[in-house]
């Protein structure tokens, strides 16, 4: 089964993004060109970890179980837009950016060295937290998308409490990716 662990986000957070996707979607022409993230879909990707088979539901859940106990609930603020890579005339991935981030980096570290010792390896790329709006498929001119996006940059999209930590299953399917949830597990 295909897995990851990442923070769900408020419903509140979701609805005003899930906005903002509708109206890049009215402004650009170049939109069918884009695979935008469904509400639903929508949380912060702390670890991807792949395809791992059942045997090792339990292991990570108990490391979970640790990192949650020792964390406490934290603010988080979505802030701003962008894209990957940066500068480029034909980006890859739109997102929104995440203000207040320092925990939530903790977060992801422990989160890295803990999965570490029961065998998974550490991401190479440093961990820059984002969530991701789009997925750019052709590339096409998407100009008018990025000159939308430049006038949200400073955009606050809301704050949330982060309270859990979420271990996710992901079905690929041709209309876009199935989460469920394995394990979710609350902060002390």
């Amino acid at each position: 089964m295909r897995t990851f662990i990442a923070i769900n986000l408020d419903q509140e957070i979701k609805k005003g993004i899930s906005q903002l996707i509708e109206d890049l979607k009215e402004q650009s022409s170049e939109r069918r060109g884009i695979r935008w993230v469904r509400p639903e879909a929508m949380h912060l990707t702390l670890k991807f970890l792949g395809e791992i088979n059942e045997e090792k539901v339990t292991p990570i859940t108990d490391v979970l179980k640790r990192i949650s106990e020792e964390c406490k609930p934290f603010p988080l603020r979505m802030k701003g837009t962008g894209f990957f890579p940066p500068k480029s005339k034909t980006p890859r991935v739109i997102w929104i950016g995440v203000e207040e981030a320092d925990n939530l980096i903790r977060l992801q570290s422990q989160v890295e060295e803990e999965l570490e010792s029961i065998g998974f390896p550490r991401e190479r790329r440093k961990y820059h937290p984002h969530l991701t709006l789009g997925r750019v498929k052709t590339f096409s001119d998407i100009k008018e998308t990025l000159l939308f996006l430049e006038k949200h940059r400073d955009k606050n999209f809301g704050d949330m409490e982060v309270k859990k930590i979420t271990f996710f299953r992901s079905i690929l399917k041709p209309t876009g990716a199935e989460y469920s949830t394995l394990a979710e597990l609350e902060f002390k």
